[in-house]
């Protein structure tokens, strides 16, 4: 699946606009226009209120990008990820002019992702692995020239490729030492869920201040400390549910709930069931 995006540029400018059938636009990711393009000293794009996600890599040259009031220089070797819904523009370089490959896309968990990628990034990042995400992109313009009974699904699986790598990548190269510290955190509360944890006793054992430990967690992560602890438990409890008869106020007790109501909300709240309605799902 996975094509020398190069090839593209020999044929410059490429721009499909693309409908969307029903049944992609229920369940999968979907294109709405993607191509390439090189672009001339007076190329530049503006707009707002566009029900659209877009993800651009610059192939070569450079440009500028403004998003919600905050300006980004683009090089090659750079990609952005915007909601189009929110007013931007954003235009190439005079003196080079930028060639770039793009996604205008939809559908599934767009938003989701989109949210997603900017607890851990901004708009505008680097990415290690540039090439894979070219070459993604350059894939589903050419299985968009021509539609099959594939086209849709084989698209949607490119966009998620696409997505992971931009989630991922905040990531990849973050400090080695601290993500070793972090994942020790991570393993404390995965040993000590049920006991009494805060923020204050994990900074003390492990020697690093409360708001920083807060802040990175979550950019490593994705999720709050208080998220992990609150999982960690509602998985416990989960098993006790399904394989032991301890009563409900038992089991919140051993997940390290002090409160039965408040273990019943949290569980409520993870599984959209009730603890009994679970319970009776998995053993009927």
């Amino acid at each position: 699946m996975n094509m020398d995006y190069r090839r593209n540029r020999e044929n410059l400018p490429v721009r499909l606009i693309c409908t969307p059938s029903p049944a992609a636009k229920n369940t999968f990711f979907y294109i709405q226009e993607t191509g390439c393009l090189k672009a001339d000293d007076t190329y530049m794009t503006h707009r707002n209120h566009l029900d659209s996600f877009l993800i651009a890599a610059v192939v070569d040259g450079s440009g500028e990008l403004t998003f919600e009031n905050e300006s980004f220089k683009i090089s090659k070797g750079d990609c952005f990820f915007i909601d189009c819904l929110t007013e931007h523009n954003y235009r190439s370089s005079s003196e080079e002019p930028w060639e770039l490959l793009w996604i205008h896309f939809n559908g599934a968990t767009s938003r989701q992702y989109y949210e997603y990628f900017l607890s851990q990034s901004k708009n505008v990042f680097r990415p290690v692995f540039f090439d894979r995400i070219a070459s993604s992109i350059s894939e589903i313009i050419n299985i968009n020239k021509v539609v099959t009974s594939n086209t849709e699904p084989l698209t949607s699986q490119l966009i998620v490729d696409i997505l992971t790598l931009a989630v991922t990548e905040n990531n990849s190269h973050y400090d080695t030492a601290l993500k070793q510290k972090l994942a020790l955190v991570n393993k404390y509360i995965e040993e000590h869920f049920n006991e009494e944890l805060s923020l204050e006793k994990l900074s003390s054992e492990f020697y690093i201040s409360k708001y920083y430990l807060t802040r990175e967690y979550k950019k490593v992560y994705g999720k709050t400390i208080f998220q992990h602890i609150i999982n960690a438990r509602i998985n416990y409890g989960k098993q006790l549910l399904r394989f032991s008869d301890k009563s409900v106020e038992e089991i919140a007790h051993l997940c390290g709930f002090n409160d039965q109501s408040y273990f019943a909300r949290q569980f409520k709240k993870a599984e959209n069931l009730t603890c009994f309605s679970y319970r009776k799902m998995w053993r009927e």
